[in-house]
Order: structure tokens, then C-alpha cells, then sequence
């Protein structure tokens, strides 16, 4: 029977994610086969009260919501039939996080219990004592409860995940020096209980990694209903390896162009000292605010500056510094014009969102073309709009960080198609960079 209420809508998206958080196993959520196939009749039940709503007279806002919902329940459906990522991927049982994302959760499939450690301040109150606590506990039933998920053959993602897990490990040893944790011996013996279980699933997953000889990418056809269906672009594979090739040939394009236009200017010199790089920084995240404001580029929020300040970075020795921290010795500012993520999460944090179903962040990822798509692009719209005028070499670190996400994203194509391993599809990311600057 068909229903017409706003309300019937965000009942069910209540309904829908209190049914997306899996239930309890031993002390962690379950992800076992088993329990995924019980499931299943809830989750179809849940797929059909939402198509039985007629949104036809709806406005606009609440059509998009609906459509929100529909593309979760996708999503699910996909991670169940397609990705099973708790069956192939080491890295999904990741428990440790020590930083927060860029976007509104962390990138890729992650599990539903994570201890996002940033989240504390040590010395700990009596009360983060208590959650983190519980949060640590989850670990070690996770990693036994992996060691029978994961039963697929992804030879990649196995291979790569299990640097993930090993990284927990040294992560978990880390907390343990934290200001006032040494003196506390029940936490001391969650730590060690979860630095334990940690080790045993990276020496299972090592046991493991010479029998797994099969594909890692979902394949084209999968990819592009994903794209679709889950994340809802209106492309498929074909599509975005055509965009990409030609943005990879545009970035290299428009730098060698600006390279013989800036012939006679002097190169950009990189910060060669703790000193220097923080008086960039000073320097850059003023004239990125002050572009924003004076150039009437963006309306600009008192939480703006703020939620910049928090990551300006720091010096890097030379040998250390990865791509991105390349570019930001040289000038931070194509760097924290993509840090416009980070005004974005300010406003979810200041200013939430009046509808329920996008108040926080949206499942499997749906938030990233919205999200990385706007951070990115504005590194060359501010260039477009003036942000460079005064030091136009700087505009070329603009189109290098172009080419390297077209060089990235293409590789990653290949990858999920299972035309390249990811070793060699990161070749093409490291090639294609210009400068040699992901060869580092």
C-alpha cells in the first residue's frame, strides 16, 4: 500500500539505521555470513515500506531525502552481495583511528565500533577512562570473530590490510605513553589485551597471504551500478576513465603552459626550517582568508579561521614529506583551499542540518562527491578567481595537484576493473605525477 508522509520517511530512516548498526557477537558487532543471511529478510522489508512511499507531491528537499535513504539501502545491499568487505578486506576489522577524516566519516568500509582516539584528552576524566575502556574491549573478540570472516581470495586487499592491522598495534603501544595511562593497570591490561589480539591476527593474516591468488577490483559492471545506484553519479566506468585521462592530459597541458608563462619569474624556494615553514603558514592561511572574504568568494563564518588554524601542518624534513606536504613547503595554500572540508565539518558541527536524514554523515561514502568533489575543485577555482595574482608560480603546484588525482583515479579504475594489480596501478599514480613528487 502506498503512503505519501514526510513523516512515514523519516520513521523508516530511523527504523533504517538502527537496522544498519549489526547486533552484538561476543562484545563486537557481528559480521559473520550467518548472521548477514538472517538479516536479510528485515533489510528487504525495510526496501519495500521505502518504495511503497509516493514522494510525487513531495517538495523538492524531502524528494532528495528520500532518494538519500534509497541509495543506503543500496549500499548495504551491495556491501552484502558485491564487496562483503568483513570477508575480504584485513583492513575493514581497523578498530584504532588516531585522527579524524577530512569528510564527514572515515573514506572506505569501516567497521561500526572504531575507538577514534583523537576523540580523547589525556589525562583521562573518569568518564573517558570508562569509554575508552569499552571501546578498547571490542577489539579482541573483532579480531577472532576476522579470523573466521575472512575467508576471501582479494590478494591485494589482503596483502595491504595487514599493514593496516600491523600499524594498530604500534598505535595501541602508543596510547600506552600517554600522560597518566601507565599508572592505571586495568587500563594498561585492555591495552595489552588488545596489542595481543592485534599481533595474533597480523600473524594470522601473514599465514595466510601466500594462499590468496584472486582479483581484488568489483569489476566494471559492478562499479558502475555502484556509482549509480550507491553514490549517485550519473556515470559509468567507461565514463569517468574517459574524464580522467582527459584531465590528466589538461593538468599537464595547463602546467607547461604556465611553466614558459612563468619562464622569467623566480622558483618557488621550500621552507627549509621549522621557522620558516610556520612563517608560511602564518602568511598563507591570512592570505586564503582574506582572499575568501574580500573577493566575496565565499560568505565567511567566524569558524572558519578557526577550524583552518587547527591544520596548518608543520615542517617536514625533506626526506619525510609526502606529495601533498611537497607542495605545502613550497606554498600551503593550494593545500588549505582543499582544507575547505574542514570548514564543512565546522558547519555540521555549528550549524546541523534541519532534516534528520542529513544531519550527519550519510553511509558507504555518499557524502564524497559533495565533499572531496568541492574540496578539490576549489583548489582551481580560487586559482581561477585570483588567489595566485600576486605569485603566479604558485598556480603550477594548482595543476600538478590535478594531474596527481587524475593520475590516482585512473590507476584506481584499472585496479577495480582488475586490469592492474594496485602495485601497478599505483606505478601510473607515481608516473603521471609531475616532477617526480609521489616517487618519494
Amino acid at each position: 500500500m502506498k503512503t505519501g508522509d514526510y513523516s512515514d520517511l523519516v520513521e523508516l530512516f530511523q527504523d533504517w539505521r538502527s537496522f544498519e548498526t549489526p547486533p552484538d557477537h561476543n562484545g563486537a558487532p557481528d559480521y559473520r555470513a550467518e548472521t548477514f543471511e538472517k538479516r536479510r529478510p528485515v533489510f528487504d522489508s525495510l526496501q519495500q515500506r521505502l518504495l511503497a512511499i509516493d514522494t510525487s507531491n513531495w517538495a523538492i528537499p524531502q524528494q532528495v531525502d528520500w532518494r538519500i535513504v534509497w541509495a543506503e539501502m543500496n549500499g548495504y545491499d551491495f556491501n552484502d552481495r558485491i564487496l562483503k568487505p568483513w570477508e575480504r578486506d584485513p583492513a575493514y576489522y581497523k578498530s584504532l583511528w588516531t585522527y579524524r577524516s577530512d569528510v564527514p566519516a572515515h573514506e572506505g568500509p569501516t567497521h561500526h565500533a572504531t575507538t577514534e582516539i583523537w576523540t580523547y584528552e589525556f589525562p583521562l576524566s573518569t568518564s573517558e577512562r570508562d569509554r575508552l575502556i569499552r571501546d578498547l574491549e571490542v577489539i579482541p573478540p573483532l579480531n577472532e570473530q576476522a579470523q573466521g570472516n575472512l575467508s576471501g581470495n582479494a590478494r591485494d586487499l589482503f596483502i595491504t590490510g595487514i599493514r593496516d592491522i600491523r600499524w594498530q598495534g604500534m598505535g595501541l603501544k602508543g596510547i600506552l605513553e600517554q600522560d597518566g595511562v601507565s599508572t592505571d593497570d586495568e587500563l594498561v591490561a585492555v591495552l595489552n589485551n588488545a596489542i595481543s589480539s592485534t599481533e595474533d591476527l597480523v600473524t594470522w593474516l601473514e599465514s595466510q597471504a601466500e594462499s590468496k591468488n584472486g582479483p581484488s577490483g568489483i569489476g566494471k559492471e559492478n562499479y558502475s551500478w555502484y556509482l549509480q545506484n550507491v553514490h549517485l553519479v550519473p556515470l559509468s566506468w567507461e565514463d569517468e576513465v574517459m574524464i580522467l585521462k582527459r584531465e590528466l592530459a589538461r593538468a599537464w597541458s595547463a602546467l607547461k603552459l604556465e611553466e614558459h608563462r612563468n619562464r622569467n619569474l623566480p622558483e618557488l624556494v621550500a621552507a627549509d626550517s621549522a621557522e620558516a615553514y610556520d612563517q608560511l603558514a602564518e602568511i598563507s592561511a591570512q592570505s586564503l582568508m582574506r582572499f575568501l572574504e574580500e573577493d566575496e568568494i565565499v560568505t565567511v563564518k567566524d569558524y572558519f579561521d578557526p577550524a583552518l588554524r587547527e591544520h596548518l601542518g608543520q615542517f617536514v624534513p625533506e626526506d619525510r614529506r609526502n606529495f601533498f606536504w611537497i607542495t605545502a613547503h613550497y606554498d600551503p595554500r593550494p593545500l588549505y583551499s582543499h582544507f575547505y572540508h574542514w570548514f564543512e565539518l565546522a558547519r555540521m558541527d555549528t550549524e546541523p542540518h534541519k532534516s534528520e536524514i542529513r544531519r550527519g554523515p550519510l553511509l558507504y561514502n555518499i557524502f564524497d562527491s559533495r565533499n572531496e568533489g568541492t574540496a578539490t575543485a576549489v583548489e582551481e577555482m580560487f586559482m581561477q578567481a585570483g588567489l595566485y595574482d600576486d605569485n603566479p608560480r604558485v598556480k603550477e603546484i594548482v595543476y600538478i595537484m590535478i594531474a596527481q588525482r587524475a593520475a590516482r583515479g585512473l590507476g584506481s579504475l584499472y585496479a577495480h576493473a582488475n586490469e592492474m594489480t594496485m602495485e601497478e596501478a599505483g606505478g601510473i599514480h607515481s608516473e603521471y605525477t609531475p616532477r617526480g613528487w609521489m616517487k618519494t
